[in-house]
């Protein structure tokens, strides 16, 4: 069940973003210096955008620690998924790897750690 979710809120951290970005690409092209410009221009936009920086920079620099801490492997698809997407794809991607490198290497741990059983 818990896996499932994970799934589910990838597909969705893919798809919602990339819902507002395709169009935008499509009647502006791939334009860095507009795109910084219409993020700057509000204020609640840059804040926005400034809370999803400062999230993503928390995200790899924990996901760094937490896959050396346990011994998972193939953290770079993390930091893809971060960078090219978002914390929206990065996050819920992390803690899907995460809970499957668990229920394989220290099962009891993974339940321990969620209170949550496996599915």
């Amino acid at each position: 069940m818990v896996k499932t979710i994970y799934i589910v809120l990838c597909i969705l951290g893919v798809l919602l973003p990339y819902s507002q970005l395709a169009p935008w690409v499509l009647e502006n092209g791939l334009s860095p210096m507009l795109a910084v410009q219409q993020i700057m221009a509000s204020k609640i936009s840059a804040l926005a955008w400034l809370d999803v920086v400062v999230s993503a920079v928390a995200l790899l620099f924990f996901v760094n620690v937490e896959s050396r801490r346990i011994g998972m492997q193939r953290i770079w698809l993390v930091y893809l998924g971060t960078l090219t997407v978002g914390v929206s794809l990065g996050l819920p991607l992390f803690l899907l790897m995460r809970e499957h490198y668990l229920s394989f290497s220290k099962p009891s741990l993974s339940e321990t750690d969620t209170g949550i059983k496996n599915a």
